[in-house]
């Protein structure tokens, strides 16, 4: 499938433009290092590899990007939605934003200078995609409404058979999974569900036909969504009740509107949006702080939260509602705004210790009935489940999940031993919590390309990882990790039921930028 728009330019970035510069033996060297799109593009009419691409959020849209710029158009983005977008697609609920600053959640090579504010909005980053979309003439290369089940792997021809829903097997030589981690809605099974008579919802399916203006709304689960969704519904609702297993570090968000004169100095002033973006991910790197274990900076924020959010402990809100017992960064740390205020109101009871099970009347936790007309679960998501629930199947009939039973592993998060030909974009150990999740996302992307290019430049069939690299890497990444805060003793959507760590990469992203520079060829194995 190719489209006939042309991909739009992209400027060299301040590394290609130092490279050109060097000597010519200097100036070769460091072309190699660069990631894929500032390689010259293949030229047209080569035979290029055919490439399914599964997801069309920032992974799957800057991918298909980034191969139009490379001169490959022979791929195919599938999407089972009838819309792009993937996460900033599907939760639509009141409030949903990022906790990203606009200019440093967005594709470094396709900047938009006129974001609205500080931290966007669900909407205006879903318009953003669809503008990635139209820009890049990706519009041709999808296929939406159209779900992947099964991808087999075929040792005869060296590719994949891409099983869809209705029944049809297309062939594709390359396969790059950008299902992302937050894709499958978590409903817990509470004992009681189906005999409740009110409504329920999860808050990634939101009910925009249901109007809760006087309705009395049970929420269980307190995560990142709903700190956002909360604080919306409690405006209209005649009551709240927060059902909750454990307590959040809400800091503070630093968020408002961009001045029109901002958004002119952006769009006029060269360099400035790039400057004020590197900025940001300076800033935030430097948050990396906060998540090694033993942090002399987290233990100072941990005393100053305590200390600030002690002051409102009282008989109706007891220490457990409001402090958690576990160290901060151990899971998400939430910002906002209008949490506590939403908490600290009369019609809000927030009740510790989870849910005992459903009546039809409402939820029963903490030995009390609390009567409600419509539950809310915030219960995020099945985010260890990498790929399900797709069939994957690789050489020698290898079944994927099969091989992950204990918990997802990649080499860099990208690519997996028996498995040829197949790519992940945040894939396991690539989520963040302190940056920016594109910067991981355009670093795989550039990986992706760099082995694309190697199997087009030398004629080959497949690519696969070394069984032994990739136990290598992941060695590494295990020592890594024992030495963070998320190896501490809390639940968290980063690691399994068993407390495998498989959803964080273990250092600050420069390190990731630095192990995916360039892939390592002798990681690899090929065949022609």
């Amino acid at each position: 499938m190719t489209s006939t728009t042309a991909p739009a330019a992209v400027r060299p970035g301040p590394l290609a433009r130092l490279a050109a510069r060097l000597p010519g033996g200097w100036r070769d060297r460091a072309a190699a290092a660069l990631p894929g799109p500032h390689a010259p593009p293949i030229p047209a009419g080569s035979a290029t590899p055919r490439v399914a691409i599964i997801g069309s959020g920032f992974g799957g849209l800057g991918l298909g990007a980034r191969l139009r710029q490379a001169g490959i158009e022979t791929f195919t983005i599938f999407e089972k939605a009838d819309d792009v977008g993937g996460t900033w697609r599907d939760n639509t609920y009141p409030g949903a934003a990022c906790d990203v600053p606009s200019h440093l959640y967005s594709l470094s090579f396709a900047p938009k200078h006129d974001w609205s504010r500080r931290f966007p909005e669900q909407s205006e980053i879903h318009d953003y995609l669809r503008g990635v979309r139209d820009r890049f003439g990706l519009g041709p290369h999808l296929r939406l409404g159209t779900e992947v089940t099964e991808l087999r792997y075929d040792e005869d021809r060296n590719g994949w058979d891409v099983h869809l829903a209705d029944g049809s097997v297309e062939r594709f030589d390359v396969v790059v999974s950008a299902t992302g981690q937050l894709n499958q809605p978590y409903t817990p099974d509470l004992p009681g569900l189906d005999g409740f008579r009110g409504e329920r919802f999860h808050s990634a399916r939101w009910r925009h036909d249901l109007d809760l203006t006087g309705k009395d709304v049970a929420v269980v689960g307190i995560g990142a969504s709903a700190i956002q969704f909360v604080p919306e519904v409690a405006k209209v609702a005649r009551s709240v009740t927060l059902v909750q297993r454990s307590v959040n570090y809400v800091a503070p968000k630093p968020d408002g509107p961009f001045s029109p004169r901002a958004v002119r100095a952006f769009e006029t002033v060269p360099g400035l949006d790039r400057l004020y973006r590197a900025s940001i991910w300076a800033r935030f790197e430097a948050r990396w702080l906060l998540f090694r274990k033993g942090s002399r900076a987290a233990a100072t924020a941990e005393r100053a939260f305590r200390s600030r959010l002690g002051k409102a402990v009282s008989d109706d809100l007891p220490a457990e509602a409001l402090l958690p017992d576990y160290p901060i960064g151990c899971r998400r740390i939430l910002i906002s705004n209008d949490w506590y205020p939403t908490v600290l109101s009369p019609h809000v009871s927030v009740v510790t210790g989870g849910v005992e099970r459903i009546e039809p009347d409402g939820v029963r936790a903490g030995g009390e009935l609390h009567r409600a007309d419509v539950l809310i679960f915030g219960t995020g998501f099945t985010a260890t489940d990498f790929l399900l629930p797709m069939r994957v199947t690789g050489r020698c009939g290898r079944d994927l999940h099969e091989g992950w039973r204990d918990g997802a592993e990649a080499h860099l998060g990208l690519t997996v031993a028996g498995f040829p030909n197949l790519f992940l974009l945040y894939g396991p150990n690539t989520n963040l919590g302190h940056n920016s999740i594109i910067f991981m996302l355009e670093r795989q992307i550039g990986y992706v390309l760099s082995c694309l290019r190697r199997l087009h430049d030398h004629g080959l069939a497949a690519i696969e990882v070394r069984s032994d690299a990739q136990a290598d890497s992941n060695r590494r990444l295990a020592d890594e990790l024992d030495d963070t805060v998320w190896a501490a003793d809390c639940h968290s959507w980063y690691k399994t039921e068993g407390g495998r760590i498989t959803n964080n990469w273990s250092g600050p992203t420069y390190r990731y930028w630095l192990r995916t520079l360039k892939p390592r060829w002798s990681d690899y194995v090929f065949r022609r």
